[in-house]
């Protein structure tokens, strides 16, 4: 990702998500009292977390997020593991469901005053001593939900499957002629 901490980069699937998500001070790691080398933070992302999305489609939920932070001089690797479930409506029948989520992503950021030109790095200055993992945990969260939220099989509301069954108009499709046209004259050759 190009940009500089304070102005991560963003393109969601939601409606309403704002390009940045607010840092929370929670998840602020303070690395410079760190030595170089593997740390692992946790962090339960619950409804606070999800009220700050912005998202109006999040309605709370509760996802473990494990952390594991790789130092080393010039460069934090951050390894985000996300796991749990967020409140939504289902796109199917309206009602209220929990959408599982699980998913892992990298976060590259360089300690440096130079422009990070690497669109995988965020650049940080060389003077920073700690980092706000909020919007790259959003981000996790938000890439690794399915595009559509549905109960699973026979778990929606039964009053509305049943009268989205009776409103559901079923038909044949009809082949579209000129692929018979096509097929004959592929059958001449």
């Amino acid at each position: 990702m190009a940009g500089s901490l304070d102005l991560p980069t963003f393109a969601g699937p939601f409606r309403g998500v704002p390009r940045v998500m607010e840092p929370l001070h929670e998840h602020t790691i303070a690395f410079s009292g760190l030595k170089d080398g593997a740390h692992e933070f946790r962090f339960m992302l619950r409804e606070p977390f999800f009220a700050a999305t912005g998202v109006e489609e999040f309605l709370g939920g509760e996802v473990a997020a494990e952390v594991r932070l790789d130092k080393s001089e010039h460069l934090l690797v951050t390894n985000i593991h996300v796991d749990g479930h967020i409140k939504m409506l289902c796109d199917h029948c309206n009602s209220l469901m929990q959408q599982p989520v699980k998913g892992d992503q990298r976060q590259i950021f360089k300690l440096a005053d130079e422009d990070v030109e690497d669109e995988e790095l965020v650049g940080l200055g060389a003077n920073a001593h700690e980092v706000n993992l909020t919007h790259y945990l959003f981000e996790c969260i938000s890439l690794h939900l399915p595009i559509r939220h549905v109960h699973p099989p026979g778990q929606c509301d039964p009053e509305v499957d049943n009268a989205l069954k009776n409103i559901q108009v079923e038909h044949e499709p009809v082949p579209d002629p000129r692929w018979e046209a096509l097929k004959a004259l592929k059958n001449k050759s």
